[in-house]
């Protein structure tokens, strides 16, 4: 496997001088981008068919490194996009006690990967991605395949071609990084390329769900000062509201950039913008729908 091959350019790693070592890291990092141009396509099919699936769930799986990847993704949906704990899930072989320390036998458990779908009880409705460097971890195999027997959509993302993982997988998506500066420590330049490709896929999903306006996050959860600063900052610059305005108008819509960004350009009262946000969750739809 090219995740586990010597890397040629530092098989002197410990004589090197802090400034060439980070050089090195930077060109690897540099090849792990490149390897994710690459696979671009099938990143585009993967999200293309959430998307048309309209997913209730998704669902990333993985050990180790992947496993908290995915994690940590999933854990920034709710705060950047708000959107429900449910809808972006991150498993992890051994349980959240592995987010903080190695749980022996944990990944090489196809039993593991089952049961932890079965628990889920997961269905047509959910979309299941399994994400391991090598592409060959056991625990990811038996996600996939409980996945695919319950009817899911399955994804796979692995570090390598032709991996046991995206056999498994309906939408298999493989960067290519090659082999680690540090011998198999696929937490470096794989690592990097997998949170990239998980970067991808739920932005564009969130993109596409009308959590988006512009540039602006609008479904923001305003849960502490920095964010609440942007809220607003969003609002005024959205509707072209001053500082007290946009303040009010966050405060009188519960705290909702969207509902606060419709009763300012529309002129309506919350119940009012609310409405109009139950039946189409994109502004931008409901103002041009509006100006039409």
């Amino acid at each position: 496997m090219g995740t586990e091959n010597r890397n040629e350019k530092s098989q002197e790693l410990d004589l090197l001088d802090v400034d060439e070592i980070i050089r090195l890291m930077n060109e690897e990092t540099a090849d792990a981008l490149e390897a994710v141009e690459v696979e671009s396509e099938s990143i585009e099919n993967l999200i293309t068919a959430i998307i048309e699936q309209n997913a209730d769930r998704i669902i990333y799986a993985g050990a180790g490194t992947s496993g908290r990847l995915g994690v940590l993704d999933a854990s920034e949906c709710p705060p950047t996009f708000n959107t429900d704990p449910d809808e972006f899930i991150g498993l992890i072989a051994g349980g959240d006690r592995a987010l903080r320390f190695a749980v022996e036998g944990a990944e090489d458990s196809e039993a593991l990967g089952e049961s932890d779908v079965l628990d889920l009880g997961v269905g047509p409705r959910d979309c299941v991605i399994g994400i391991a460097a090598s592409g060959r971890t056991p625990y990811v195999k038996g996600v996939l395949k409980a996945a695919g027997k319950a009817g899911a959509l399955t994804g796979g993302i692995s570090n390598n071609k032709g991996s046991e993982v995206s056999r498994l997988a309906d939408y298999p998506v493989e960067v290519a990084s090659g082999p680690e500066i540090l011998t198999g420590s696929t937490r470096l330049k794989s690592g990097t390329a997998q949170k990239l490709v998980l970067n991808m896929i739920s932005t564009i999903i969130n993109i596409k769900r009308g959590k988006v306006y512009g540039n602006y996050m609008v479904d923001v959860n305003p849960s502490n000062w920095k964010l609440e600063r942007r809220a607003i900052n969003m609002i005024r610059e959205i509707t072209g509201a001053d500082e007290h305005a946009a303040q009010d108008a966050l405060s009188a819509s519960g705290r909702r950039v969207k509902t606060a960004v419709l009763m300012i350009m529309l002129d309506v009262d919350r119940e009012q913008a609310e409405s109009l946000l139950s039946d189409q969750p994109d502004i931008r739809k409901v103002l041009t729908t509006d100006k039409g």
